[in-house]
């Protein structure tokens, strides 16, 4: 189960870190899975050696500490199974549909249906389950995205201002481009100090003698500035060539510190419950009122970190991300699926095609794709996302990659303009729907897990078979119905592409 579960965020979540640079067709998609795969299994390899088990205090392993030794460890290995069970079915029905999801909120929701479900069949207090760290997940991510949305928003127009529907005139991008890339690079290096290496004791005490010491806001200046002076020069240098490459080498280093970070944080998701068990069965006789942080070899996190990117390059991944991407694209039709309701909700928002188009016409690569954003909103995607991450995790307040990114992804589209006009409907439509899924999986999560809990509790090894084939058949009822739905969506974009829309 635990490699299946690192395989299937692979499939979801970690597929979204290479949205915007696919996106804007800076390279292949498989050239970028490669690439942030690279940054994934560095970052998962180099991640913390002591791994939280229960993710964001959710609940407390301890909780069990009074029952007997051997029924404590049962149980709490029960609420990991559990989460195994659940996660799987779960997240490979997100990612056969194309439906980013977070693998954090999933993975807290699972925890949270299956600690209370346990705890009240073994009639231990409700304090194992942590309900105001609930809530603060819960708030982190409606947080996540509204910040995401504005800043997103904000910072594209802001840019595309300066440089316009005219990202390949060398002039402009000579003029504006420095300080432009600059404040993005100088937002990916808070990130990556903050965020991305922070488990490194180096990276660490770097950090104490530059933000810490002058203060965030400071340290950042000196960084724009000086980022902008080295820009200015290499681009003086290198003339057009220089020019024409600057927002696809943001882009891409935004990208790599993504994927670096996901894999040093977001491991524990897909690792924790299976090694935590592995742990639990090993050191029995240690009880459970230490098993809420273990010791994790670094075989152990290179391993997760290759089947993660194993995951990446599946179909489902590859309809993660053609779906996101199409939700924000520049081009009027798209093949994306959005319920009716939600293309109502959609019409109400949209507003008449804008007079000037702020983002440049859609474009077609050397071979003929589609190049639904060009590089310089790949860029914003890449550092906003990062900057708000980096802002969260500074601040103690506990974020989602995939919902900051899809937020940015759709709220650079609003600033460009290109949600108003053809399939706007459908790409607004289609953001309210995964939005909606969040929330109602993130139930449906928990109450899955509430009931599987119980079975596994109950049944022992009959409970565990029922709930496998329950996983597998589940799983392959969903590989035909998303086969069969991706067919339907896609069958007439041809014909679009045609009759050159």
């Amino acid at each position: 189960m635990l490699i299946w579960d690192c395989i299937e965020v692979g499939r979801n979540d970690a597929a979204n870190l290479v949205n915007a640079v696919f996106g804007a067709r800076v390279m292949s998609r498989n050239l970028a899975v490669m690439l942030a795969g690279v940054a994934v299994v560095l970052g998962a390899t180099f991640a913390s050696p002591v791994m939280e088990t229960a993710r964001k205090g959710i609940f407390s392993p301890s909780g069990f500490a009074g029952l007997d030794p051997l029924i404590a460890v049962q149980a709490v290995m029960v609420i990991y199974v559990t989460a195994y069970v659940v996660d799987t079915v779960l997240l490979h029905t997100y990612s056969a549909f194309g439906m980013p999801v977070s693998t954090t909120a999933s993975l807290v929701f699972e925890l949270v249906g299956a600690s209370a479900a346990v705890a009240f069949l073994a009639n231990i207090p409700d304090q194992v389950v942590s309900w105001d760290k609930v809530g603060v997940v819960i708030s982190a991510i409606l947080i996540s995205i509204v910040i995401s949305g504005i800043a997103g928003w904000l910072i594209q127009r802001m840019f595309r201002g300066a440089i316009q529907d005219k990202p390949d005139d060398h002039l402009r991008i000579l003029l504006h481009g420095p300080w432009i890339a600059g404040l993005m690079f100088s937002g990916l290096t808070w990130f990556m100090v903050t965020k991305g290496l922070k488990a490194v004791p180096a990276v660490n005490h770097m950090k104490e003698l530059s933000f810490d010491a002058i203060g965030p806001v400071a340290m950042m200046l000196l960084l724009w500035a000086g980022f902008t002076l080295v820009i200015h020069v290499v681009l003086t240098v290198l003339g057009e060539r220089g020019t024409s490459n600057l927002f696809k080498a943001t882009a891409i280093v935004g990208m790599i510190c993504l994927s670096f970070a996901f894999g040093q944080n977001d491991l524990a998701n897909c690792a924790s419950p299976g090694l935590s068990s592995l742990w639990l069965w090993q050191n029995q006789e240690m009880g459970v009122t230490i098993a809420s942080k273990i010791s994790i070899p670094m075989w152990a996190l290179f391993g997760c970190g290759i089947l993660m990117v194993l995951g990446m390059f599946s179909k489902n991944a590859q309809r993660v991300t053609r779906a996101a991407v199409n939700t924000g694209s520049q081009y009027d039709h798209v093949a994306l699926y959005a319920p009716k309701w939600c293309r109502r909700i959609a019409k109400t928002f949209m507003k008449e095609q804008p007079e000037i188009e702020l983002a440049p016409p859609p474009q077609r690569d050397d071979q003929g794709k589609r190049v639904h954003f060009d590089p310089l909103r790949a860029s914003v995607i890449m550092s906003v996302s990062a900057g708000v991450i980096a802002y969260a995790s500074s601040s103690g307040i506990p974020v989602s990659t995939t919902y900051v990114t899809f937020a940015c992804v759709l709220s650079t589209g609003m600033a460009d303009g290109v949600l108003t006009r053809g399939d706007g409907d459908r790409k607004i439509g289609r953001a309210i729907w995964v939005i909606f899924s969040w929330f109602s999986g993130a139930l449906l999560a928990m109450a899955a897990s509430g009931l599987t809990a119980m079975i596994l509790f109950k049944l022992e090894i009959v409970g565990l078979a029922i709930c496998l084939v329950a996983n597998f058949a589940i799983r392959r009822l969903v590989t035909k119905r998303s086969a069969l739905h991706d067919e339907k969506f896609h069958k007439n974009i041809s014909e679009a592409d045609a009759a050159g829309s």
